[in-house]
């Protein structure tokens, strides 16, 4: 069971909500991913309304709804977008986001800190996309950050854990949660993640634009629980050299025999 800020979830996979071609589609796909974890753009999304397209199909009495600041240039945008979420909806969570380079959009890693120190402080339950940093990744638990989410690579390219180095110190290290966001564009790059031992996988583009997004859905549930249960069932540790599967004692070393 996973829990962040005395919040449990069963399951690991979070899931967004851009690109899906309509909102019913989005729907099945969430609900075929098991997730009990969505999270939208504050941008694309009316919290007031419950008209609204995408809240009309997210039923919060079953899911947690997590409001993101997708398109947010620095801090202050950010905490503008976050306040603006709260006063519509009452919702304390939010997954941070500030990306000042559209063409990248790679995490600010100072305005990010920045911001969570300040959204922290006003009650906010702030979940940071991030940099695979583990020394930022320190800094923004010490801030306050209920969970962090280093990035396995940039957002939409579906390269997978190109930061697998780092996202393993990170995980070595935090006291909070981390889930992997960013890049994951097959179900094994969600069961490499949980392998390593993340604590959860947030997916979006590999699902929304697959051919079957609630078939992608429905394999990247079964990825994540896959690497879940081979990560606590305990991994064998690499080695350079080769290692006999099958015993060599009592085999003597003359086979001249054969």
């Amino acid at each position: 069971m996973l829990t962040i800020a005395e919040t449990s979830f069963s399951s690991r996979l979070f899931l967004g909500t851009g690109k899906f071609a309509s909102s019913k589609i989005m729907e099945q796909a969430i609900s075929a991913s098991g997730t009990e974890m969505v999270t939208v753009a504050l941008r694309r999304v009316d919290l007031s309304n419950p008209n609204d397209d995408i809240m009309s199909v997210i039923d919060p009495r079953k899911y947690t709804f997590l409001p993101n600041t997708s398109g947010a240039r620095n801090s202050d945008e950010a905490i503008r977008l976050a306040r603006l979420a709260r006063a519509a909806s009452g919702n304390r969570w939010l997954k941070l986001e500030v990306t000042p380079d559209p063409r990248t959009l790679l995490p600010d890693p100072v305005e990010t800190l920045v911001a969570t120190e300040k959204l922290v402080k006003e009650g906010f339950i702030v979940l940071p996309y991030m940099n695979a940093d583990p020394i930022l990744a320190l800094r923004l638990q010490d801030a306050g950050a209920a969970a962090v989410m280093p990035l396995g690579s940039p957002i939409g390219t579906n390269q997978g854990i190109l930061t697998a180095f780092q996202i393993e110190i990170i995980i070595e290290q935090a006291g909070v949660p981390v889930v992997v966001d960013a890049g994951i564009g097959a179900p094994s790059h969600a069961a490499q993640a949980m392998e390593m031992g993340a604590d959860a996988v947030l997916v979006n583009t590999a699902i929304a634009i697959a051919r079957d997004p609630i078939a992608m859905a429905g394999a990247f549930a079964k990825a994540v629980e896959a690497g879940r249960t081979a990560y606590e069932a305990g991994m064998g540790a690499k080695s350079t050299n080769a290692q006999a599967s099958s015993p060599l004692q009592g085999i003597s070393e003359d086979l001249s025999f054969l």
